[in-house]
């Protein structure tokens, strides 16, 4: 393991080089830069896995070493040692990955204890780098893409059969099928949490699904399981025999999921074509019962095709008769206005009797064609175009539609488009102040410093000392505070109980509420309502 020291001082090189014991932490090689471009030759040369660096620096100074650190891509861990106290500085410091911002005069504890996390980090980052790495062998073995391909182009091009039909037959024994039916497993009904896991790694997912699904259809041949290669959310379950079964098997397949992978999916079921001419259409019809299934409750994750005639599955309710609404709210730039008018179109959709898949999508390309008109609106007076990411399905673990989520989602993404409509911030604004109006708009919920730290792109030491040099208090009593002064408030209305109370501005136990409010207030919370 190598390691790579870069400041312009070289008696602070030296210092570096005296105060660690680099052999004790399993590095081999120092090597020394005075200039983030000498360093980054340095880098392509001898490949450090750590780098410890200054950023105040004459040629190439060391933010633009880390952002091109990050840019190249290399498993490298960077420590910063700076005689600059300096916001910006710390922040392009976690914002370029690095591991630690250090103040000179160098604490050598400070120091050893830093690069023995980045040794630690380096380490595990390549065994789980390996790890994947043989993952990917596995799955390229045992399932070759080749295959995927073929069988998406089956369904959408059914003349292709004949190009491969020898293929299929001696691999698959098709020759012999007359008949076929489709099914379509949604990736993206999966929970959160599956979804968040494999965030970063989508063939995984669906290598683990399709492995799942062909344990019940490959032993005895009755079809197969693939990624459908023309969307990016689904898997196509092909059967060619065994078709009365069909229930019991995609029953097998949802346990196994249950067990393998800790969540569950929706199906849609496609009628049953001729083989090959029907693929694509039994394709059509399994894909359409998916989009058509019930939102709002959770009663089967089979759902059959019904004839378009049988069922409404667009409702007249459109996000562009909501329009104004929307837009004079982000104009006005108030969370109390913004607030009210999601709720308007909430209340409006939960009077709907059914909501489709389908219909979400709708809305979704509605919400998505008016931020893009808002965008170009506001472009010059914002300094830029609306990058905002596509408004996921708002869906809860189950795989049904959750109003709260999005509800809280329409409000964080109309309040980003009013700040940008208010002007960019200035980079010279308080930044703890910002952190404390956070704090005034979250009270109600757990809170954890790491959060803010994510949030803000701070180490969570630097927001603690910070909060404390600005406001006198440590972050966790100014928390308390507010959440006590929201408290006693509500404590005027005397239909609200005092757990009620207590589950409204944060507490999640109604004695520790008591405890923190008398220790605040002198007196208990309904001493407080008496007098």
């Amino acid at each position: 393991m190598n390691v790579l020291i870069v400041d312009d001082e070289q008696h602070v090189r030296e210092a570096v080089k005296l105060l660690v014991d680099w052999r004790g932490l399993g590095i081999e090689g120092v090597y020394e830069a005075d200039n983030g471009e000498e360093a980054a030759r340095l880098i392509e040369r001898v490949q450090p896995e750590i780098v410890v660096t200054d950023m105040r620096m004459p040629i190439q100074d060391g933010v633009d070493l880390l952002a091109w650190i990050q840019k190249s891509g290399r498993p490298i861990q960077s420590i910063v040692i700076s005689g600059h106290d300096d916001f910006d500085l710390v922040r392009s410091t976690m914002k370029y990955g690095g591991q630690d911002y250090l103040l000179k005069p160098i604490d050598p504890e400070q120091l050893h204890e830093a690069l023995r996390k980045a040794v630690d980090n380096w380490r595990r980052e390549d065994r789980e780098k390996k790890l994947s790495q043989r993952r990917a062998i596995e799955m390229n073995r045992l399932k070759p893409v080749y295959w995927d391909k073929i069988f998406s182009n089956l369904v959408t091009e059914p003349g292709s059969y004949a190009v491969v039909r020898d293929s299929l037959d001696e691999e698959f024994g098709l020759g012999r099928a007359e008949r076929c039916q489709v099914v379509v497993l949604g990736v993206d009904t999966a929970s959160r949490e599956v979804l968040a896991k494999f965030d970063r790694n989508r063939d995984l997912l669906f290598f683990s699904v399709t492995n799942v699904c062909n344990e019940f259809l490959r032993p005895d041949n009755r079809g197969i399981a693939c990624r459908y290669w023309n969307s990016e959310n689904e898997v196509l379950i092909l059967l060619w025999d065994r078709f009365e079964e069909l229930r019991e098997t995609l029953g097998r397949m949802d346990e196994g999921f249950r067990l393998t992978l800790r969540c569950r999916f929706d199906f849609g079921i496609g009628t049953v074509e001729a083989f090959p001419s029907g693929a694509g259409a039994s394709c059509r019809t399994a894909r359409l019962a998916l989009r058509r299934r019930s939102m709002l409750a959770k009663t089967t994750r089979f759902h059959e095709y019904e004839p378009a005639a049988a069922k409404a599955a667009i409702t007249p309710l459109r996000v562009l008769d909501h329009e104004e609404s929307f837009r004079l709210a982000a104009l006005n730039g108030g969370e109390a206005e913004i607030r009210a008018a999601v709720r308007r179109w909430i209340d409006a959709v939960r009077a709907l009797p059914d909501i489709t898949l389908e219909q979400l999508e709708l809305w979704r390309h509605e919400f998505a064609a008016l931020r893009e008109r808002w965008a170009k609106d506001s472009a010059a007076a914002a300094g830029g175009t609306d990058t905002a990411s596509p408004m996921p399905i708002p869906l809860d673990d189950d795989g049904c539609l959750s109003l709260p989520r999005w509800e809280e989602e329409l409000v964080a993404r109309l309040l980003r488009i009013a700040e940008r409509r208010g002007g960019e911030r200035s980079r010279e604004r308080n930044v703890m102040a910002e952190i404390a109006r956070y704090i005034e708009q979250n009270y109600n919920r757990e809170l954890t410093l790491q959060e803010i730290a994510g949030q803000f792109y701070l180490s969570r030491e630097y927001i603690s000392r910070r909060f404390k040099q600005d406001f006198g208090e440590n972050l966790s009593d100014f928390l308390g505070r507010i959440r006590i002064e929201r408290a006693k408030l509500l404590l005027g209305n005397p239909a609200l109980k005092i757990a009620e109370i207590a589950e409204m501005v944060g507490f999640s136990d109604e004695k520790y509420f008591s405890k923190v409010f008398k220790k605040l207030e002198g007196v208990s919370p309904n001493q407080f309502r008496k007098g």
